[in-house]
Protein backbone atom coordinates (compact mmCIF):
# COMPACT_ATOMS: atom_id res chain seq x y z
CA UNK A 1 0.00 0.00 0.00
CA UNK A 2 1.14 3.06 -1.05
CA UNK A 3 1.66 6.26 1.61
CA UNK A 4 -0.72 9.25 1.21
CA UNK A 5 0.05 12.55 0.69
CA UNK A 6 0.47 14.42 4.34
CA UNK A 7 -1.70 17.07 4.33
CA UNK A 8 0.14 20.48 3.69
CA UNK A 9 2.46 19.12 0.64
CA UNK A 10 -0.12 19.26 -2.17
CA UNK A 11 1.19 17.34 -5.19
CA UNK A 12 0.63 18.30 -8.77
CA UNK A 13 -0.39 16.28 -11.16
CA UNK A 14 0.07 19.40 -13.62
CA UNK A 15 3.00 19.28 -15.81
CA UNK A 16 5.27 22.68 -16.34
CA UNK A 17 4.01 24.42 -19.02
CA UNK A 18 6.48 26.65 -21.37
CA UNK A 19 6.29 28.81 -24.29
CA UNK A 20 6.02 27.23 -27.98
CA UNK A 21 9.49 27.34 -29.56
CA UNK A 22 7.28 28.57 -32.83
CA UNK A 23 5.53 31.10 -30.64
CA UNK A 24 9.25 32.19 -29.21
CA UNK A 25 10.59 32.37 -32.72
CA UNK A 26 7.96 33.97 -34.25
CA UNK A 27 7.97 37.38 -31.35
CA UNK A 28 12.03 37.40 -32.00
CA UNK A 29 11.41 37.14 -36.21
CA UNK A 30 8.86 39.61 -35.68
CA UNK A 31 11.14 42.04 -33.40
CA UNK A 32 13.89 41.49 -35.58
CA UNK A 33 11.79 42.71 -38.86
CA UNK A 34 10.67 45.89 -36.76
CA UNK A 35 13.83 46.56 -35.84
CA UNK A 36 15.57 46.77 -39.39
CA UNK A 37 12.47 48.75 -41.21
CA UNK A 38 13.23 51.40 -38.68
CA UNK A 39 16.69 51.32 -39.77
CA UNK A 40 15.77 50.96 -42.87
CA UNK A 41 13.97 53.83 -42.65
CA UNK A 42 16.34 55.76 -40.72
CA UNK A 43 19.32 55.39 -43.47
CA UNK A 44 16.96 55.49 -46.81
CA UNK A 45 15.50 59.45 -45.12
CA UNK A 46 17.54 60.41 -42.65
CA UNK A 47 21.10 59.36 -43.07
CA UNK A 48 23.35 58.35 -46.37
CA UNK A 49 26.60 56.70 -46.32
CA UNK A 50 29.06 58.63 -48.85
CA UNK A 51 32.58 58.13 -50.12
CA UNK A 52 35.14 60.88 -49.93
CA UNK A 53 37.17 61.08 -53.03
CA UNK A 54 40.25 63.74 -53.15
CA UNK A 55 42.34 65.26 -50.02
CA UNK A 56 40.89 68.85 -50.80
CA UNK A 57 39.32 68.14 -47.06
CA UNK A 58 42.19 66.85 -45.41
CA UNK A 59 43.21 66.69 -42.52
CA UNK A 60 39.23 65.71 -41.24
CA UNK A 61 38.84 63.86 -43.94
CA UNK A 62 41.10 61.72 -45.90
CA UNK A 63 40.86 60.23 -49.65
CA UNK A 64 38.51 56.86 -50.12
CA UNK A 65 37.25 57.60 -46.34
CA UNK A 66 33.69 56.76 -45.94
CA UNK A 67 31.01 59.00 -43.75
CA UNK A 68 26.85 59.70 -43.31
CA UNK A 69 25.35 62.78 -44.12
CA UNK A 70 22.29 63.85 -42.36
CA UNK A 71 19.83 64.76 -45.15
CA UNK A 72 17.45 66.34 -43.29
CA UNK A 73 19.31 68.28 -40.70
CA UNK A 74 18.76 71.35 -42.38
CA UNK A 75 14.66 71.23 -42.64
CA UNK A 76 14.71 72.34 -39.04
CA UNK A 77 17.84 74.34 -38.72
CA UNK A 78 20.10 76.83 -41.07
CA UNK A 79 23.20 75.93 -42.44
CA UNK A 80 26.47 77.41 -40.65
CA UNK A 81 29.30 78.87 -41.14
CA UNK A 82 31.60 75.63 -40.34
CA UNK A 83 29.34 73.02 -41.61
CA UNK A 84 31.02 70.46 -43.65
CA UNK A 85 28.35 69.69 -46.45
CA UNK A 86 27.61 68.01 -49.10
CA UNK A 87 26.38 69.37 -52.50
CA UNK A 88 25.68 68.87 -56.27
CA UNK A 89 28.74 70.65 -57.98
CA UNK A 90 27.48 73.68 -59.94
CA UNK A 91 29.26 72.78 -62.95
CA UNK A 92 27.99 69.39 -63.51
CA UNK A 93 25.10 67.95 -60.85
CA UNK A 94 25.84 64.70 -61.65
CA UNK A 95 28.71 64.89 -59.08
CA UNK A 96 28.57 65.49 -55.79
CA UNK A 97 31.59 67.78 -53.71
CA UNK A 98 31.69 68.06 -50.30
CA UNK A 99 33.37 70.88 -48.85
CA UNK A 100 33.23 73.34 -45.36
CA UNK A 101 30.75 76.40 -45.46
CA UNK A 102 33.10 79.60 -44.83
CA UNK A 103 30.22 82.74 -46.02
CA UNK A 104 26.78 83.10 -45.70
CA UNK A 105 23.96 84.48 -47.82
CA UNK A 106 24.16 88.45 -48.36
CA UNK A 107 28.01 88.52 -46.82
CA UNK A 108 31.08 89.37 -48.70
CA UNK A 109 34.19 87.21 -49.04
CA UNK A 110 37.48 87.88 -49.74
CA UNK A 111 40.78 86.08 -49.58
CA UNK A 112 44.65 88.03 -49.05
CA UNK A 113 47.43 85.75 -49.09
CA UNK A 114 45.15 82.83 -48.34
CA UNK A 115 43.57 84.54 -45.29
CA UNK A 116 39.53 84.73 -45.18
CA UNK A 117 37.66 87.90 -44.66
CA UNK A 118 33.85 87.68 -44.20
CA UNK A 119 32.16 91.34 -44.25
CA UNK A 120 35.86 93.29 -43.72
CA UNK A 121 36.70 90.97 -40.46
CA UNK A 122 39.55 88.38 -41.22
CA UNK A 123 37.71 85.01 -40.32
CA UNK A 124 39.91 82.84 -37.83
CA UNK A 125 40.74 79.24 -39.62
CA UNK A 126 39.96 77.57 -36.76
CA UNK A 127 39.41 74.12 -38.90
CA UNK A 128 42.44 74.82 -41.02
CA UNK A 129 46.15 73.38 -39.98
CA UNK A 130 48.60 76.29 -40.75
CA UNK A 131 50.30 73.46 -43.26
CA UNK A 132 47.25 72.92 -45.18
CA UNK A 133 46.80 77.04 -46.00
CA UNK A 134 47.84 78.84 -48.94
CA UNK A 135 48.84 81.78 -50.32
CA UNK A 136 45.50 82.83 -52.98
CA UNK A 137 44.14 86.59 -53.44
CA UNK A 138 40.67 86.40 -53.80
CA UNK A 139 38.57 89.32 -54.77
CA UNK A 140 35.86 90.51 -52.38
CA UNK A 141 32.47 89.15 -53.94
CA UNK A 142 28.75 89.52 -52.29
CA UNK A 143 27.21 86.26 -51.69
CA UNK A 144 24.11 86.17 -53.38
CA UNK A 145 21.45 85.54 -51.20
CA UNK A 146 20.65 81.75 -50.99
CA UNK A 147 23.96 80.88 -51.81
CA UNK A 148 27.00 79.79 -50.14
CA UNK A 149 30.92 80.16 -50.37
CA UNK A 150 32.05 76.54 -49.87
CA UNK A 151 35.81 75.87 -49.57
CA UNK A 152 38.40 72.80 -48.69
CA UNK A 153 40.03 72.58 -45.17
CA UNK A 154 43.05 71.78 -47.41
CA UNK A 155 43.48 74.79 -48.97
CA UNK A 156 45.96 74.51 -52.06
CA UNK A 157 44.56 71.55 -53.02
CA UNK A 158 40.63 72.58 -53.05
CA UNK A 159 38.31 73.03 -56.01
CA UNK A 160 36.08 75.35 -54.44
CA UNK A 161 33.44 78.78 -54.59
CA UNK A 162 36.88 79.84 -55.91
CA UNK A 163 36.42 78.06 -58.35
CA UNK A 164 33.01 77.56 -59.58
CA UNK A 165 31.15 80.51 -57.39
CA UNK A 166 29.11 80.25 -54.21
CA UNK A 167 26.52 77.21 -54.20
CA UNK A 168 22.57 77.76 -54.26
CA UNK A 169 20.92 76.25 -51.32
CA UNK A 170 18.98 73.82 -53.56
CA UNK A 171 22.23 71.99 -54.20
CA UNK A 172 23.19 71.28 -50.89
CA UNK A 173 21.85 68.27 -49.98
CA UNK A 174 23.22 66.99 -46.56
CA UNK A 175 25.88 67.91 -43.57
CA UNK A 176 28.62 65.59 -42.69
CA UNK A 177 27.95 64.26 -39.27
CA UNK A 178 29.82 61.14 -38.78
CA UNK A 179 33.21 58.87 -40.09
CA UNK A 180 32.87 55.38 -40.08
CA UNK A 181 35.57 54.20 -42.03
CA UNK A 182 38.59 53.91 -41.47
CA UNK A 183 38.22 52.82 -38.10
CA UNK A 184 41.07 55.24 -36.99
CA UNK A 185 38.54 58.10 -37.85
CA UNK A 186 35.58 56.60 -36.33
CA UNK A 187 33.69 59.49 -34.60
CA UNK A 188 31.29 62.66 -34.77
CA UNK A 189 32.29 65.29 -37.31
CA UNK A 190 30.04 67.69 -36.30
CA UNK A 191 32.17 71.25 -35.60
CA UNK A 192 33.11 70.69 -33.64
CA UNK A 193 22.83 54.10 -53.74
CA UNK A 194 26.10 55.68 -52.32
CA UNK A 195 27.58 58.69 -53.58
CA UNK A 196 30.39 59.71 -54.33
CA UNK A 197 31.40 63.33 -52.40
CA UNK A 198 34.53 64.91 -54.03
CA UNK A 199 36.93 66.55 -52.27
CA UNK A 200 39.23 67.36 -55.15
Amino acid sequence: MQDEPQIGSPVSTEKPTFPPLRRELRSWTRDLAVALGLAIVIMIFLYQPVKVEGTSMNPLLSDQERIFINKFIYRFEPIERGDVVVFWYPLDRSKSFIKRVVGLPGETVEIRAGNVYVNGRELPDQFVPSGYLDGSNYPARRIPQGEYFVMGDHRDSSNDSRVFGSVPRSYIYGKAVFAYWPVDHFGSLTPSSTVSAASK
